[in-house]
């Protein structure tokens, strides 16, 4: 059974959905198991800054492209929570190990962190790179995401780092599609079933 949970895929939505939380995003999937799941949306920035976080926080940044760094709106749910998720490597001035005081394992490539110590060792220099920030979070209730899936509300596609760490936003949507060979402006918003 446990294949068929999605932890470390993208969830693409499809055109017909019309939830304006979700209308054409791209969703990684931290976490799936019997008891629901957790995801972040990759393709929805904010009008804030990771230099605005970082004065909330009162942690000094002297890095201007670092401070420029938009932040996402990673879901509905608790959206003054944060998100980072980046590389696990162990940095110079940071955790031996790579892992920080609340980090969860997407991957082996992969990990989210909630914790403020991964932000003070940004704003310092020695935190993870590349990183992306995000308030908020998806969520679904146990067996919510599989009838979704069926109700053909999402495509899912295994994680590419290039779509989270290196395409523009607006462009996230569809290169996520374009990676099982789907161009979205081609489907029907009409759902069928065989």
């Amino acid at each position: 059974m446990a294949a068929a949970y999605l932890t470390n895929q993208l969830l693409i939505a499809m055109p017909s959905l019309a939830d304006p939380n979700f209308a054409q995003t791209v969703t990684l999937i931290c976490e799936h198991t019997d008891k629901g799941a957790l995801g972040i949306v990759l393709n929805r920035p904010l009008e804030m800054t990771l230099g605005e976080v970082f004065d909330q926080l009162s942690f000094e940044c002297g890095d201007a492209e670092l401070r420029a760094q938009p932040v996402l709106r990673g879901g509905p749910v608790q959206p003054d929570r944060g998100f980072v998720l980046h590389h696990p490597d162990a940095l110079p001035g940071g955790p031996a190990d790579g892992r920080w005081d609340s980090t969860l394992a997407v991957s082996p490539r992969l990990h989210v962190t909630t914790s403020r110590d991964v932000l003070a060792a940004m704003a310092a220099g020695r935190g993870p790179a590349p990183a992306a920030i995000a308030l908020g979070y998806a969520g679904w209730e146990a067996g919510q995401l599989e009838e979704e899936i069926r109700s053909n509300a999402w495509l899912n596609v295994p994680v590419d780092e290039s779509i989270l760490f290196g395409t523009p936003f607006e462009a996230r949507w569809q290169a996520a599609a374009h990676l099982i060979g789907i161009d979205l402006g081609r489907l029907s918003l009409q759902a069928g079933h065989a």
